[in-house]
């Protein structure tokens, strides 16, 4: 399809198949079909493309899009072309809808406002059913996750764009960015402006949403203040992908760096009341500091399975801050005793690094 071969020959194949099946569809009912794209249309507010699968769709009819009703004030053919009735199997562009559905949805005329109004509200009802226990769904069967390898990070964003198309485009962009320590998890993903309900949703679930070329509604924006919930705004992908990579890597610990900064040989030691053992020594190389980190060494091997802290340092009878290379002090070590003449001391600082996010992305 990418290179355009063979379509030509798919189309005859599908429309002789269909012959030879003798499909027909009921033209004689209200309309119902699929919505294939839907979209915000400057001028002529939201639009969507439907494809009638079965009945005749007149200008003026009463319909539901997915969940919100709505009332053909235009409709257009492939062409362009105004026309005022479609039948089955044609691709039509309508307008008068109350807010974007979703690639997809099913589209069905109703009997009239009334009852469009009716449908719409319980397929909402269903469909924040759904979100609830998908909520549930993310933060209960994680916990065992979580408990067991005490590593597992969730990052929940809810999406909402001005074209399906490209909510799907984003959706999957931030799903890849998912690594084995922190889970970025799509809560809701669908056109339209952010209303009431994504706010809703994303105080229950601890979610940033994402509006993607949509705004929110006043009252969604009040909501979200209120409950202190962030609203980023974006027309750019790249921009939302870049954020929230840097959202996810601030979660992440940071990686901790040893740094060798110097080696002291013990020449004296000495048994301190209350204190312990305290070795007289030479900074043989670099500097040594208080309260960094040290390796005992013995005979070219190490003693200490974990690094110990200093935890006094003195030049003469005075506390010091640094010794540097070529003068005598004096050390005392965290909770460790086991001090001779001839050991070396490797004097170990840390730092801590920001991490950078590795993610699991399969192309």
């Amino acid at each position: 399809a990418l290179k355009k071969i063979g379509i030509d020959e798919l189309l005859d194949t599908v429309l002789l198949q269909a012959e030879m099946l003798e499909l027909k569809a009921n033209a004689n009912c209200r309309a119902e079909g699929k919505i294939i794209e839907s979209r915000i249309d400057q001028g002529r507010g939201i639009v969507a493309s439907v494809l009638i699968e079965r009945g005749t769709l007149k200008q003026g009819d009463y319909y539901v899009a997915g969940i919100y009703p709505g009332r053909v004030r235009a409709m257009f053919d492939d062409k362009g072309r105004k026309i005022e009735i479609a039948g089955p199997s044609t691709p039509v562009e309508i307008i008068g809808l109350s807010d974007i559905p979703g690639a997809g949805d099913p589209f069905q005329v109703t009997e009239d406002e009334r009852q469009a109004r009716q449908v719409g509200a319980k397929r909402q009802e269903l469909e924040r059913l759904g979100d609830s226990r998908n909520v549930k769904k993310v933060t209960l069967d994680n916990l065992y996750s979580k408990i067991k390898e005490g590593a597992i990070q969730e990052f929940n964003v809810i999406i909402k764009g001005d074209v399906q198309g490209s909510v799907e485009a984003l959706q999957g962009s931030l799903e890849k960015l998912s690594t084995d320590e922190i889970h970025l998890n799509v809560i809701r993903a669908s056109a339209g402006a952010i209303i009431e309900s994504d706010v809703t949703l994303a105080s229950a679930s601890d979610a940033l949403v994402i509006g993607f070329n949509v705004r929110p509604t006043p009252r969604a924006q009040a909501l979200a203040d209120q409950e202190k919930i962030e609203i980023r705004k974006y027309n750019i992908i790249y921009d939302v992908v870049d954020d929230i990579r840097l959202a996810m890597e601030g979660m992440l610990s940071p990686e901790v760096r040893e740094i060798e900064i110097g080696t002291v040989e013990v020449r004296d030691t000495f048994k301190v009341p209350r204190i312990g053992t305290i070795a007289g020594a030479m900074v043989t190389k670099g500097k040594v500091k208080r309260n960094a980190l040290v390796r005992v060494i013995r005979d070219s091997i190490q003693l200490n399975s974990q690094m110990v802290r200093i935890s006094s340092l003195k030049r003469f009878k005075d506390d010091a801050k640094e010794v540097a290379e070529g003068f005598e002090c004096g050390i005392g070590l965290e909770n460790f005793n086991d001090l001779r003449v001839g050991d070396i001391l490797e004097i170990v600082d840390t730092e801590e690094v920001a991490r950078k996010l590795e993610s699991n992305q399969k192309i």
